[in-house]
């Protein structure tokens, strides 16, 4: 990011890590039993598809107190993957803890990204009419 502007959310390391993660679930799920395909399966890809979509429409949003909010969405739905994840592996159907160290890692990024933007001050537009007095 030049000069700690955000141009876009592909500048963000939590959406390009989060957009790896999404593609590894779908790799995983693809190796689940057949009778899967709607239920938990499904369930997972949605949930990892929504944290680099809410990262993405956050950061496309033009305030700070939007982006916050779909931040705080994209950390729910890690909460989510998370459980669903821990089922899949009591279930039998995941083996290694990789996706789970993957989704720690996100984890911890949307924090630090949510605690900067609380802590930045806040830019106000000063007019020339009003301030000219």
């Amino acid at each position: 990011m030049e000069q700690g502007r955000l141009r876009s959310h592909l500048d963000l390391e939590v959406w390009q890590c989060s957009m790896d993660l999404a593609a590894d679930i779908y790799a995983i799920t693809t190796r689940f039993p057949r009778e899967e395909a709607y239920g938990l399966s499904m369930q997972m890809r949605r949930s990892a598809v929504s944290i680099p979509s809410n990262v993405a429409e956050g950061a496309a949003r033009h305030s700070r107190k939007e982006f916050v909010q779909f931040l705080h969405v994209a950390l729910g739905s890690t909460a989510e993957l998370e459980t669903q994840l821990l089922l899949a592996k009591r279930m039998g159907f995941l083996s290694g803890g990789e996706p789970i160290d993957k989704l720690d890692r996100i984890r911890k990024m949307l924090v630090a990204l949510l605690r900067s933007l609380k802590r930045a001050p806040v830019t106000r537009h000063v007019s020339r009419i009003t301030s000219s007095s």
